[in-house]
């Protein structure tokens, strides 16, 4: 069983660094697996997370004011940082984001709030948004990281709006 992903615009060649975050989520795919799990983004972070550290990524530990990823946004007076978004996970060498969402990906439009946050963080050239692959909740089926993948590749086909990403994978589990 493997993850499923897939990189826009599809005219980027992957990097090993984001070959090598795909294999984490491949590596725990029979405990992460979206089709035999109904696990928390929280919890899929969790398993993923030694793994990532591993890998030179910076993981959020919990909800706690000291356990979040913090990526500055905004500076004010004498460079005092005046906003911040926070991320899930952070490579700095390859300036890769990380988000782990799982009911709220679609049904909420989170993928949507995760891109704009990272167009919006300092030192982010790209995203990786994880997705499961099939979501059931609230009375709602949805293949989620379909969803997704058509809404990308509608957003990079139409060339309407440039993205400051240098491209934005999107992973299914």
């Amino acid at each position: 069983m493997t993850c499923s992903w897939i990189l826009f615009p599809n005219s980027l060649r992957p990097s090993d660094k984001l070959r090598e975050l795909a294999g984490i989520f491949d590596r725990h795919m029979e405990d992460i697996s979206s089709s035999e799990h109904c696990l928390s983004s929280n919890d899929v972070l969790a398993i993923v997370a030694n793994d990532l550290e591993e890998s030179g990524y910076l993981v959020e530990k919990s909800k706690r004011s000291e356990d979040l990823i913090r990526m500055p946004v905004l500076f004010g007076e004498q460079g005092a940082l005046e906003k911040e978004f926070y991320a899930d996970a952070y490579h700095p060498g390859a300036h890769i984001v990380l988000e782990v969402e799982a009911g709220r990906a679609v049904a909420n439009n989170q993928f949507l709030k995760d891109l704009f946050e990272a167009c919006m963080m300092e030192d982010s050239e790209y995203l990786c948004i994880a997705v499961r692959k099939q979501y059931s909740g609230g009375g709602v089926n949805s293949q989620d990281y379909d969803r997704v993948c058509t809404f990308l590749k509608t957003l990079y086909a139409s060339n309407r709006l440039k993205l400051p990403l240098k491209g934005v994978m999107v992973l299914g589990y």
